[in-house]
């Protein structure tokens, strides 16, 4: 059985500007940032698993020596601390209808 997360911090160093623009775009779609080049995504676990798969089998081939992505897959049983600004980024949803 694979064992399920419920967040991914993904951090990332590349030189190239467009490839990096275009790395950025695509996390953006799932995460927000939390410092430049570093990205909180949380969401179900068929999310999660897409986003390691797309940045396996689309990024890696682009990548060259010089550039880096790193992933931290947090299970539940991980604790995060937060100080400063973010803690106060986590934000409760409320839909009023």
């Amino acid at each position: 059985m694979k064992e399920s997360y419920f967040m991914i911090i993904v951090s990332y160093d590349i030189s190239d500007d467009k490839k990096r623009r275009h790395f950025q775009k695509f996390i953006e779609k799932f995460g927000h940032r939390i410092q430049y080049s570093v990205y909180e995504i949380e969401n179900s676990n068929r999310i999660l698993d897409n986003v390691v798969t797309q940045i396996k089998n689309k990024f890696e081939k682009r990548f060259d020596e010089s550039d880096s992505v790193l992933l931290f897959l947090l299970s539940s049983s991980c604790k995060v601390l937060k100080y400063g600004f973010s803690q106060h980024e986590d934000k409760d949803l409320f839909i009023v209808e």
